[in-house]
């Protein structure tokens, strides 16, 4: 008996024969859009545009309703463009950055000059040449669009009911990659232990650049019960924050330039002014010379972006002197302050972290 061979599929061959076939479709598709626009049947029917109306009736968003509007707008001055999609030569994708060009840049617009990029780039690529070439063309509206994306720069601060701070924001993009060039070094992983999510590393890194590497100048308010963190003890208050737990009031008085408002339990003040074991300027010279870099293990995070740690806090009797003190970055001291992990230096001068979840000794027993 003969065994059949499975006919082998090429998948690649398949997926570019399928997008060839819907970017057919897709161009058909944007004339249609054309002359649904013409006939105001989208008026008619109480709709905004006609983007609208597509969005609701053909289920699409509004980039892709847009996108074949303004390439069946403007297929006069795409001919050459669309024989080239036909011929498998560009997509979709490239023509509709031609339509939104040809809308944008009326009479300038020349198709003979886009089309080679639009063959040799793909669609991302295409556009940025397509931003180069608009620029060449006319370099005064080209800067007037960049200053009305300038003008149209927001961000908004508000505090959700757990009192994390919401922030949303629009920057034009000279401000955008001016933040991306500040955070993009920060966000990098710390370590092969840094399981963090690159939005949770963007948003340490915000808080770390702002922060500028330098021991932050805030105000806390707290019980001295707080501070030592007794049991029952009432939470810290600081200026634009919900009350803080003592584990964050404890880490930040231990190298941060804390004023401190000390009260009573009858939220009577009895101490204002400076904590007196902000670790000096010598001393802290001397200890970023010795440790050059976040002392947490597989952590390179350098010195300019760390604090200084009290192995064991001075609220705890600890000393601030250089024996008692490496240095960490915002996220390791965190770690270690909220987050219950604790450091051990040995006597060879080497850092060993435990994880909270570590115990010593067998359980107890049933009594």
């Amino acid at each position: 008996m003969l065994e059949m061979t499975p006919e082998v599929v090429d998948k690649g061959f398949l997926l570019t024969s399928l997008r060839h076939f819907i970017d057919g479709l897709e161009l058909d598709f944007a004339r249609y859009a054309a002359e649904f626009d013409q006939s105001k049947q989208w008026d008619e029917e109480g709709f905004n545009n006609p983007a609208d109306w597509m969005r609701f009736n053909c289920h699409m968003n509004s980039q892709a309703a847009w996108n074949a509007l303004g390439v069946g707008e403007h297929e006069a001055k795409l001919s050459q463009s669309m024989a080239a999609l036909l011929a498998g030569e560009i997509g979709f994708a490239h023509l509709a950055i031609m339509g939104r060009t040809a809308d944008q840049m009326g009479k300038a617009f020349d198709e003979s000059k886009l089309l080679p990029l639009a063959k040799e780039n793909s669609p991302g690529k295409f556009y940025y040449k397509v931003l180069h070439y608009k620029h060449s063309v006319d370099a005064g509206a080209y800067n007037r669009a960049q200053e009305e994306l300038a003008e149209e720069r927001s961000l908004r601060l508000s505090t959700a009911e757990d009192g994390c701070l919401v922030i949303r924001g629009v920057l034009d993009p000279i401000g955008g990659a001016a933040v991306r060039t500040a955070l993009e070094p920060l966000a990098q992983p710390s370590g092969a232990h840094d399981d963090r999510t690159r939005e949770q590393r963007l948003a340490d890194a915000l808080v770390e650049r702002l922060s500028g590497g330098q021991p932050a100048n805030l105000q806390v308010t707290a019980t001295i019960e707080t501070l030592k963190g007794l049991a029952g003890a009432a939470a810290g208050e600081m200026e634009f924050s919900f009350p803080i737990s003592s584990s964050s009031v404890q880490r930040m008085a231990c190298d941060c330039s804390v004023t401190r408002v000390l009260l009573s339990q009858e939220s009577v003040t009895i101490d204002v002014g400076r904590s007196k074991r902000v670790i000096s300027g010598g001393l802290n010279r001397a200890l970023k010379a010795r440790d050059g870099h976040c002392r947490w293990p597989g952590c390179e995070r350098s010195a300019s972006m760390c604090d200084g740690h009290h192995l064991v806090h001075w609220i705890h009797g600890g000393p601030t002197d250089l024996d008692n003190l490496v240095l960490l970055c915002r996220r390791h001291h965190r770690m270690v302050h909220e987050g219950g992990w604790q450091l051990i230096k040995t006597e060879h001068q080497e850092i060993v972290t435990i994880a909270p979840t570590i115990t010593f000794g067998l359980p107890r027993g049933p009594d």
